[in-house]
């Protein structure tokens, strides 16, 4: 079976100048990779006849479907329709049911249609009219150089109505697209590189409808096993038995083989044990606590945080010694520990957790450097503290401070089972 392919293109100058976000492309790609067809390009490009024209051709000669947002509006800068009018060689005409909807739109709001509203309704004639339930501005369908071509509006919500009620259905039954299978393994505590070289004979030997992709985040590696055929109870059993013959070289790494994220796999395995946690956090200022608490349930494991930026709220709430902090300094492993036990006793929970470093870009000394950081994880049988060196800038040492804690946390309570 041939693979279904698909290009998307975004319409807009608002989008070229950065003053909206494209969040269409994300979402439609995830959507077709759910039907087994595969995005191969992504590409937006301004208000502009000329442009328009040459990534429509460019488009039709690489990809079976074209899904195109933006340009629908009823204003001048608006020239999608016109331009797919032209590619067609055809005339916009006003679809009565289109026209039908959009003066109901407008009489129950009580607004007055005006010319451009109505106009709103017309499409070109060649095309297949798509009702967009949620605006005023309708979907279309057409043919083009053999590849489908879809338009729809640039308003996420209007966008994802008419992928959902119209598009989809009509591509399932226009293309018989093969099944795409996704398999994530999470990793963390081991770079890129070194991960690759340690699996690489394992990765040379993957059947050839198998793929492997590497998607590195802030300290950890997610490992994406693609399988591509018909029989989806077949795909997926082959990518598990591929990934039971890789785990013992890498398993002390893996966190989750269930796409879960880091926080949300310490998450489960706290539930699991009917533990709970509670964090102190200096130089990450929240952002470990903030990781825990997106998990929607994590209430039933996260009891709070301390965030405790100044020494005095670490000595007057978490109980950190003053001698500790006059002789070793707050970014220090005594003091991180003192942290970790302190919150771990305010809070009443099994364990705690402790950041404290220098986030930069200031701040630095010759013996902490910016980007030291040390963590801890404490329980009612021990304290563990880490030393980090990590980099010079701030955002990407709140962020890699705040997952090793929790990983460091991971690995204590697997080590425990």
């Amino acid at each position: 079976m041939n693979n279904t392919t698909a290009e998307i293109i975004t319409i807009g100058d608002e989008i070229l100048f950065g003053q909206i976000t494209d969040t269409n492309s994300q979402w439609m790609s995830a959507e077709l990779d759910k039907m087994g067809i595969k995005t191969v390009r992504k590409t937006s490009i301004g208000d502009v006849e000329s442009e328009i024209l040459q990534i429509f051709d460019e488009a039709a000669s690489r990809a079976d479907i074209v899904l195109i947002t933006g340009g629908l509006g009823p204003t001048k800068d608006d020239i999608t329709k016109k331009t797919i009018a032209k590619v067609l060689d055809d005339e916009l005409i006003i679809n009565e049911h289109a026209l039908e909807f959009i003066t109901d739109f407008f009489t129950k709001r009580g607004r007055e249609m005006t010319e451009l509203n109505r106009l709103q309704a017309a499409i070109p004639s060649k095309s297949t009219y798509l009702h967009n339930d949620s605006g005023t501005a309708p979907g279309m369908w057409f043919i083009y150089k053999d590849s489908v071509f879809v338009s729809m509006p640039g308003v996420p919500h209007e966008m994802k109505n008419l992928m959902e009620k119209e598009v989809i259905p009509r591509l399932k039954n226009y293309f018989q697209a093969p099944i795409i299978t996704h398999k994530i393994m999470g990793t963390v505590g081991i770079g890129e590189s070194f991960l690759a070289e340690m699996i690489e004979e394992w990765e040379d030997q993957l059947p050839k409808h198998i793929k492997l992709a590497y998607l590195p985040g802030r300290g950890q590696v997610r490992l994406r096993l693609t399988g591509i055929g018909e029989n989806a109870a077949k795909l997926s059993e082959e990518i598990d038995a591929e990934i039971e013959k890789v785990l013992p070289q890498i398993q002390k790494y893996v966190y989750s083989l269930t796409g879960e994220t880091l926080p949300e796999a310490v998450g489960r395995l706290l539930t699991e044990r009917n533990e709970t946690v509670s964090i102190a956090e200096s130089c990450t200022g929240g952002f470990a606590s903030h990781l825990f608490t997106s998990i929607p349930g994590s209430s039933a494991y996260f009891e709070g945080s301390v965030v405790s930026y100044a020494n005095e709220v670490k000595m007057n709430v978490l109980k950190v010694e003053e001698k500790t902090l006059q002789n070793h300094g707050a970014v220090s492993e005594e003091t991180v520990k003192e942290m970790a036990e302190g919150v771990r006793k305010l809070m009443g929970t099994t364990y705690g957790l402790a950041t404290s470093g220098v986030a930069g870009p200031g701040g630095g000394t010759p013996e902490k450097p910016v980007g030291t950081v040390f963590i801890a994880v404490s329980s009612a049988e021990k304290t563990v503290c880490r030393k980090l060196e990590l980099t010079l800038q701030r955002g990407i040492n709140i962020e890699y401070a705040s997952y090793w804690v929790i990983n460091l946390l991971r690995i204590i309570i697997n080590k425990q089972k």
